[in-house]
């Protein structure tokens, strides 16, 4: 363990306060003296903990021991704050493998659980999940699973469905098919069931519900569409269910003959004044609405009881002449098969409209934040509520199918005597005929015709009426609650804009009261619509498309084997998950094909919208665990790939050092290999290892997000090394994953070589030397006005590639003073972004192509490359190549001949014959006057004497290397006359780069042939020398 450097430790015992005792492993004897030469301030008692300060030694102690390292504590993980105490963390391992500074800074001291019974204050800890950073005032009010999530569920689930749909679905489907129908949904409800308890159980859920939990799991994109259009189906469900309550008052209404306009506008009118009602119940807060809701529980399960009493009392005549005559045989068996009516009288369509009572699975979900334990509320709530409603629905459609008929007048004078002729149905064995009204099918009553069969069949009618009033407002009233929740955490994240007026709170609990208004509107808006049968399919669609999304996130997550995927929920399956989501879609299409469609297109819109923003969110969701499985599986699956030339790429290396230094390299190398090839950004810091990697890690991250704000596709990485040569070697060496590999070194032109330490030159090329020993394709860019702009952003300069321009300002040995910039990441991506010639339109321009030697079509392959880019796309590819004067037609149709089997779409070709003439004397003396410097003029010298000068400076060119190399700088020379004459106005040379044999061509001499044969030209020149093996081909195979 690191050691604190203190010298004494002399502590009250009270001190230990908060610390954990290893008293149980020590006898009692032996504990009461020193351990392991520890005082006696070692003893543990947290009843005293009024003298523990942050200055005690102790404080920072570890199994009794005085050091920097900490046991395990839960605030190392957890966002927590203690109120009035610095935040605490781990020590960082520079803390315990570097030097330790003594200061309050480094010392990471463990936090500690405030005792309730003891002198600290009781600072209760909080989630920092919120975008403001003052506590509410007052605790607020948190749920078990029963109050918060069984109750709720089940009145959720137990809707109007349940008292005015679920007979008349049983009369028109049958017992039979009512059970499937309530069993397919229950199937589906079930799956989701257990995702929801799956991803709910998968680390701390805050506030947000369903919408948090997929969000989180799927990540911004699916999660912020679903969140909208689960949020609005919640603002629906409030309308139907508040239209459920409305027809029943109505209904009420009309039995006592006091309507208020007439049936349609009843419904409306009732329905604005109870959702208004259940808007003030909400506003007053989640206790009052919680308090409501118990109350509407115990309304229905007495209203349930009621039901099943009234069942077994035996059929007044009034109730007879209504068609219930209790439990009867032949009764249960005319209902156990369908008698379909009526426009939603198929399978699907019943299963449209009963479907929405199935869906209030989620309305304990969708309060998480205001759970005391949402991992384990939501799980064991959810699937208890599931279990208990279907139950329900079981046993009142069965209960039901057994008394009552589907056709019955209500009138009394249809009794007749058991046995009469002309009478036809089941209740004639029974003494009642309801031929003519079931002919004409214009009966009232029945299972088929009256919606209040239930309230008909129940001991006494009236709590019936209670129930319908309590399932349907705690329905409402959950959905009223459930929408502006959901909504509320969408807006703190701003995914969406003009949405963020929505997301603030008020109160202890946080309410959203801009929602709560919100969501009245949009209720509103349905409730005018007055029609139940036409909201329910609405809704359906929506929230089915949740629970596909649900399901699909249960799966994808465990699909990923992410090691941040563990469920303490272990009773889920994936491939059961997966098939909820596809049978939700699937049910989706089936209910109505032409809504289903609306509602994916509008998921789609949205996830495109989020997709195009980008917003900077980070999750860890299982679609960034899909993405690394699917990189790491294509890139394990190239190993099995044997290369050909058909597939080569030029997978590029950049030596762009930090690549906001050199926009131009970057935007080259960015071009012709966006959504083609593998571009790494190297960059080789120089200097002491310790130093060098603090300062890289800051920046890292920065440069990254830089180049995706330039929209590179590229990666960045840097290594640290005592100099730039070795570097680069090791980039060379160790960049890339498997197959994709740089096989191509881009660089830039050194352009200060003649003023640079010369030991510089020796670095620069023989990174070029290494680069050919490695096979690697070399690219070489000079800009004219240079491609370094870091002086103008006063930022760190790199003393290989560019010190500084005055030579005075070099020291002896070539060390470039140091001009610090900033570390800062987000200062690299505010930064204003340079803008290149890359960047801009090039116009009707030519791409002047110069492939003086062949080294296996490289040369050829980059300016093909660039020139399919929609801002080189107009411009005009000429290549010239180098042949004899009495020859040039022959060479000429024979190089377009080789051109037009690579099929590259080059088809102007000129021959150069006088590339071999002499150069003008004045460029002759030129180039003799750039190599003066660094000549060694040893032609009168001692032998020994030159050897020793070559020792100390290999970079001095001999004057056997002048005359050994004459031809070829004359060579360069010439070419540099011939790019001046044809390519001036070109917007790119690309030219075959000569290569100096390894130790034979000094640096110098090396550096002065490119110099020579790029200098003056305005557009910018590719100096391009491939490794000498194909990178194309005319086969296809």
């Amino acid at each position: 363990m690191a050691e604190l450097p203190v010298t004494e430790l002399t502590l009250d015992s009270a001190h230990s306060s908060g610390r954990f005792t290893i008293s149980t492993l020590i006898s009692t004897e032996d504990s009461s003296n020193p351990h392991y030469g520890q005082p006696d301030a070692a003893t543990c008692d947290p009843i005293h903990p009024s003298h523990l300060t942050h200055s005690s030694t102790f404080y920072m102690r570890t199994f009794g021991y005085n050091t920097v390292d900490v046991v395990p504590t839960y605030e190392h993980y957890a966002n927590t704050k203690v109120a009035g105490e610095a935040n605490k963390v781990r020590p960082t391992l520079a803390d315990l493998h570097s030097f330790l500074k003594l200061d309050n800074t480094h010392l990471h001291n463990p936090i500690y659980e405030p005792q309730r019974n003891s002198g600290l204050n009781n600072e209760a800890t909080e989630e920092d999940g919120g975008e403001g950073g003052e506590k509410p005032q007052g605790e607020p009010v948190r749920f078990g699973w029963v109050k918060g999530v069984m109750i709720r569920c089940m009145l959720n689930i137990w809707g109007v469905i349940l008292y005015l749909r679920l007979p008349w679905i049983t009369a028109q489907a049958g017992i039979a098919l009512t059970w499937l129908i309530i069993f397919m949904s229950v199937t589906v409800t079930s799956i989701t069931g257990l995702s929801i308890s799956a991803i709910s159980t998968n680390g701390k859920v805050k506030s947000g519900g369903t919408y948090f939990l997929i969000s989180r799991s799927l990540g911004p994109e699916l999660g912020g569409s679903i969140g909208l259009i689960f949020a609005f189906a919640n603002a629906v469900a409030v309308a139907m269910h508040t239209v459920g309550f409305a027809e029943t008052v109505r209904d009420l209404l009309q039995e006592n003959n006091s309507p208020i306009v007439d049936p349609t506008n009843d419904i409306r009118i009732i329905g604005v004044i109870t959702v208004t009602v259940l808007l003030g119940i909400s506003l007053a807060g989640m206790e009052w609405e919680a308090k409501a809701q118990v109350l509407f529980f115990i309304v229905i399960m007495i209203s349930f009881l009621n039901y099943i009493v009234g069942t077994v009392i035996p059929a007044s005549e009034e109730k007879q002449a209504k068609g219930f005559f209790s439990y009867r045989a032949d009764i249960f068996a005319q209902n156990f098969v369908p008698n379909w009516r009526g426009p939603d009288g198929t399978f699907f369509g019943l299963f449209s409209i009963f479907f929405p009572s199935a869906t209030g699975i989620l309305a304990g979900a969708n309060i998480s934040g205001d759970l005391k334990d949402p991992a384990v509320a939501i799980p064991k709530g959810t699937l208890m509520a599931i279990f208990w409603t279907t139950v329900s629905y079981l046993v009142i459609s069965a209960t039901i199918g057994a008394c009552v008929v589907r056709d019955a007048s209500g009138i009394l004078n249809d009794s007749i005597p058991i046995g009469s002729l002309g009478c036809e149905g089941l209740a004639c064995s029974y003494g009642w005929n309801f031929t003519e009204c079931a002919q004409k099918q214009s009966c009232h009553y029945g299972l088929s015709n009256y919606y209040q069969s239930m309230s008909m069949v129940s001991g006494f009618a009236p709590l019936i009426t209670a129930g319908i009033f309590g399932a349907t407002l705690s329905s409402a009233l959950a959905c009223l609650v459930s929408a502006p929740k959901v909504f509320q955490c969408l807006c703190k994240d701003q995914l969406y804009p003009l949405i963020g007026f929505f997301g603030k709170g008020y109160g202890k609990n946080d309410e959203p009261i801009r929602g709560y208004m919100l969501t009245y509107v949009i209720a509103v808006g349905f409730i005018l619509i007055a029609e139940l049968n036409t909201i329910a399919p609405i809704i359906s669609n929506f929230f089915l498309c949740s629970y596909a999304l649900i399901n699909f996130s249960c799966f994808h997550a465990s699909i990923t084997n992410s090691p941040g995927w563990r469920p303490s929920f272990r009773y889920y399956s994936k491939w059961a998950a997966l098939f909820g989501a596809v049978v939700s879609v699937v049910i989706m299409f089936l209910l109505t094909w032409w809504a289903a469609l609306i509602a994916i297109g509008i998921i789609v819109f949205l996830l495109g919208y989020v997709l195009y923003k980008k917003p900077e969110v980070n999750w860890g969701s299982s679609v960034q665990a899909g993405s690394y499985n699917l990189a790491l599986n294509y890139s394990v699956g190239l190993n099995e790939v044997n290369e050909h030339i058909k597939n080569y790429r030029p997978q590029c290396l950049v030596l762009t050092g930090p690549p906001n230094f050199r926009p131009a390299l970057v935007d080259f190398a960015g071009t012709f290999t966006k959504n083609l090839s593998l571009m790494i950004c190297g960059n080789v810091l120089v200097g002491p290892c310790k130093q060098k990697m603090s300062e890289s890690r800051l920046t890292s991250s920065g440069h990254a997000k830089w180049l995706t704000k330039r929209k590179i596709k590229a990666f960045y990485t840097y290594v640290v090394a005592d100099d730039l040569r070795s570097g680069v070697q090791m980039l060379m060496q160790a960049s890339g994953l498997g197959k994709m590999k740089p096989n191509t070194l881009v660089m830039g032109y050194k352009k200060n070589w003649q003023t640079a330490h010369p030991r510089t030159l020796e670095e620069y090329t023989g990174i070029l030397h290494d680069a050919f020993d490695f096979k690697f394709g070399v690219c070489l860019m000079r800009m004219k006005e240079g491609l370094n702009v870091s002086r103008m952003m006063q930022a760190h300069i790199n003393p290989v590639f560019d010190p500084v321009e005055d030579p005075k300002q070099n020291g002896e040995n070539g060390v470039v003073p140091t001009v610090t910039g900033t570390l800062d990441p987000d200062a690299l991506i505010a930064e204003q972004q340079a803008s290149t010639i890359f960047q801009t339109d090039q116009g009707k321009k030519t791409i002047d192509i110069y492939w003086l030697f062949d080294d296996g079509g490289l040369t050829l392959l980059i300016p093909y490359l660039l020139s399919r880019k929609k801002r080189w796309g107009k411009c005009k590819t000429r290549v010239f190549v180098g042949g004899q004067i009495h020859r040039m037609d022959e060479e000429r149709k024979a190089i377009v001949s080789l051109l037009s089997k690579f099929r590259l779409g080059f088809h102007e070709v000129h021959v150069l014959p006088d590339i071999n003439q002499k150069p003008r004397p004045e460029h002759i003396k030129r180039f003799d006057d750039l190599i003066a410097p660094f000549r060694l003029n040893d032609g009168f010298k001692d032998e020994a004497v030159v050897n020793e000068m070559r020792r100390d400076c290999p970079w001095k060119i001999s004057d056997e290397e002048v005359n050994k190399n004459k031809a070829k700088s004359l060579r360069q020379v010439r070419l540099n006359e011939i790019l001046l004459d044809y390519s001036r106005d070109a917007a790119l040379i690309a030219i075959t780069m000569p290569i100096g044999r390894k130790g034979r061509c000094p640096s110098s001499l090396y550096m002065a042939w490119l110099e020579t044969l790029s200098q003056d030209l305005r557009p910018p020149v590719i100096l391009t020398r491939g490794n000498q093996e194909n990178v194309l081909t005319f086969y296809c195979q």
